[in-house]
């Protein structure tokens, strides 16, 4: 087991310990992979949150597989249309009066 222990000089971000089972890796490509893997980990995240995926509604391999697919592709579709409206408009707001 390869670790890399990661440490904030500021104090600004609590240490971390990332572990790595290829021993040929080096401690920058642990380090790479860890923050290139990590907008996968709040993908997942946010669906399990604000889309049931993985919940009591699904337990079942055929709901799995007729919803998960379904689900993803809407929470991609609904992220690249506000990606749209962030970058080409004013970004919306509730507003009182």
């Amino acid at each position: 087991m390869r670790w890399v222990l990661v440490r904030d000089p500021q104090g600004k971000f609590s240490t971390q310990t990332l572990l790595c089972t290829d021993l040929l890796q080096t401690p920058r490509q642990i380090l790479e992979s860890f923050v290139q893997r990590w907008p996968l980990e709040v993908t997942f995240e946010e669906v399990q949150a604000y889309l049931g995926v993985e919940t009591q509604r699904q337990w079942t391999d055929l709901a799995i597989a007729r919803t998960t697919p379904a689900l993803l592709g809407l929470f991609s579709l609904v992220t690249l249309m506000a990606h749209d409206r962030w970058q080409g408009h004013d970004v919306w707001g509730r507003r009182t009066a």
